[in-house]
């Protein structure tokens, strides 16, 4: 057996997947997420230049921020699911 390959036993049968994709799969993840966070980190610095102070985060927008993000990931998670709702 491979190291890419990975043997899964469903219904008595011996299904082999192929796992290369997966670290592939997670660093591409990895890169969108840091260039989404840097750019939603300058986003916020900009805002905060324009006022003249220093960037500030309430507890409110701070929760709805959270949101927004499960609500992304969860929508990512769906995605090729096909569960359309």
């Amino acid at each position: 057996m491979d190291m890419q390959e990975q043997m899964v036993i469903e219904e008595n049968e011996i299904v082999k997947y192929d796992t290369a994709w997966v670290s592939q799969v997670l660093v591409i993840g990895g890169v969108v997420g840091a260039l989404t966070g840097l750019g939603a980190a300058y986003l916020l610095v900009q805002r905060a230049k324009k006022r003249d102070e220093r960037p500030n985060l309430s507890a409110l927008e701070g929760v709805k921020l959270g949101v927004l993000v499960f609500g992304l990931l969860r929508s990512v998670a769906m995605l090729g699911s096909g569960d359309e709702k």
